[in-house]
C-alpha cells in the first residue's frame, strides 16, 4: 500500500501544478476532469502524509524511549501508544478510501416511493417516508425536486418520484432502497387494532443524456388531461405526458407541471435513470448470480426496515440496529441509521477486498 500511496502523491502534486496552467483553465471540460481527479485524491494524500508523519513520530519516540531516564519513560510510552493508535486509524481510513470507487458515487439520485401491501394505509406510509427523506435532505444540505406524484384518496401517495441533488447523496440514499414496513393503528381502523403495511423505496442514479442514448424512434409519447387536484389549468388541458420506451416496455407518466414540455422533460429524466439502473443491474447480475433486487415483492414479510409506532421503534434488519426514536427519525433525524449503514457497507467492501 505504501508504494501505491507514493504514486498517488506524485499524481496529486502533478495535478496541483496543472490546475494553475492557463491553457488548461481555458479548456473548461478538461479542467473539470483534472479538478475532479484532484478532489478524489485530496483526502487520500492528506491522510497518507499524516500517516508518514506519525510513522516518523513513532520511530523517534521509540528511539528516545530506549535511551530515556526512568522519569521520562511513562510520557514516552504514552507518545508511542498514541502514535500507534493514529497509525492504525489512518491505515484503516486509507484502506476504505482506496477501495474501487462506486461508479455512481458522484451522481445525484431519483427516488421512487410506492404504497405496497396494506391498501390506503400503505399509501399514507409512502407519504410519511417522502416527508422523512425531504427532512433528511434538508439536514444534509441536499435539494429536493418532485418529479411526479399520484395522490391517493386519503392524501397518501400511490407513487411519488423525486430527485435529490447534493454532496454524497448516492452514498447514503442507495442504502435506503427496499421494502419498508410500518406497524401502527391506521386512521381507517375503528377497533384500534395494529396493522402491518409496507411501501417500497427504489433509488436510481440520475443519468445524463450522454450516459443513456435514447433513440426518439424508440419512444411513444402520449399526452392526456391531468387528473386529481390541480387548478390553474393543470387538470383542464392536455399537459400530462406518458412516455413508453418501446424496446423495454418501460413507462413513465408525469402530470404535475402545467406545461406539457416540462412534464415531458421530467418523464425523460426518470426514463434515463431507470434505463441506466437496468443496465447496471444487468452487468451486476452477470458478475454475481447472488444479487438481490432492491424492492423485492414489497410484501409484509420482506423488509429492510420496520417502523413500529406503539413502541416508538425503528429497526433496520440488515444490520440489526434498533433505535427508540421513531418520531425523530420520521422528522428527518436519520443520521444514526444512515451512518451505521454506510459503515457496514464499507466493512463488507473491505472484507471482500482482502
Amino acid at each position: 500500500m505504501l508504494d501505491r500511496l507514493a504514486e498517488l502523491d506524485r499524481e496529486f502534486r502533478d495535478l496541483e501544478a496543472r490546475l494553475g496552467d492557463p491553457d488548461l483553465i481555458a479548456d473548461q471540460r478538461r479542467y473539470q476532469e483534472v479538478a475532479k481527479r484532484y478532489r478524489e485524491l485530496e483526502p487520500i494524500v492528506e491522510r497518507s502524509r499524516r500517516l508518514r508523519a506519525r510513522r516518523d513520530d513513532l520511530a523517534a519516540a521509540r528511539e528516545m524511549l530506549a535511551e530515556a531516564d526512568p522519569s521520562d519513560r511513562e510520557m514516552l510510552r504514552a507518545e508511542v501508544e498514541e502514535a500507534e493508535a493514529d497509525i492504525a486509524r489512518l491505515t484503516d481510513e486509507l484502506r476504505v478510501l482506496m477501495l474501487p470507487r462506486d461508479p455512481n458515487a458522484d451522481r445525484n439520485v431519483i427516488v421512487e416511493i410506492r404504497g405496497a401491501e396494506g391498501g390506503e394505509e400503505a399509501n399514507l406510509f409512502a407519504r410519511d417516508l417522502f416527508e422523512m427523506y425531504r427532512a433528511f435532505a434538508a439536514r444534509q444540505g441536499w435539494t429536493v425536486e418532485v418529479l411526479s406524484t399520484s395522490v391517493s384518496d386519503l392524501g397518501g401517495f400511490d407513487e411519488v418520484v423525486f430527485a435529490l441533488k447534493g454532496e454524497g447523496v448516492w452514498a447514503r440514499m442507495h442504502l435506503e432502497a427496499g421494502p419498508h414496513r410500518v406497524q401502527r393503528v391506521p386512521v381507517t381502523e375503528s377497533q384500534g387494532r395494529i396493522h402491518t403495511s409496507s411501501a417500497t423505496v427504489t433509488v436510481l442514479p440520475e443519468a445524463e443524456e450522454v450516459d443513456v442514448q435514447i433513440d426518439p424512434a424508440d419512444l411513444r409519447i402520449d399526452v392526456y388531461r391531468s387528473s386529481g387536484p390541480g387548478g390553474q389549468s393543470v387538470n383542464t388541458t392536455d399537459s400530462a405526458v406518458r412516455v413508453t420506451h418501446l424496446p423495454t416496455g418501460t413507462v413513465v407518466a408525469v402530470q404535475d407541471e402545467k406545461s406539457q414540455a416540462q412534464n415531458k422533460a421530467k418523464a425523460l429524466a426518470v426514463l434515463r435513470a431507470r434505463l441506466l439502473k437496468a443496465e447496471q443491474d444487468r452487468q451486476a447480475q452477470e458478475a454475481s448470480a447472488a444479487r438481490r433486487d432492491q424492492v423485492g415483492g414489497g410484501g409484509r414479510a420482506e423488509k429492510v426496515r420496520t417502523y413500529n409506532f406503539k413502541e416508538n421503534r425503528v429497526t433496520d434488519h440488515r444490520i440489526g440496529l434498533t433505535v427508540y426514536k421513531l418520531d425523530k427519525v420520521l422528522a428527518g433525524e436519520l443520521d444514526e441509521i444512515s451512518d451505521a449503514l454506510v459503515a457496514d457497507e464499507q466493512a463488507r467492501r473491505l472484507a471482500a477486498a482482502t
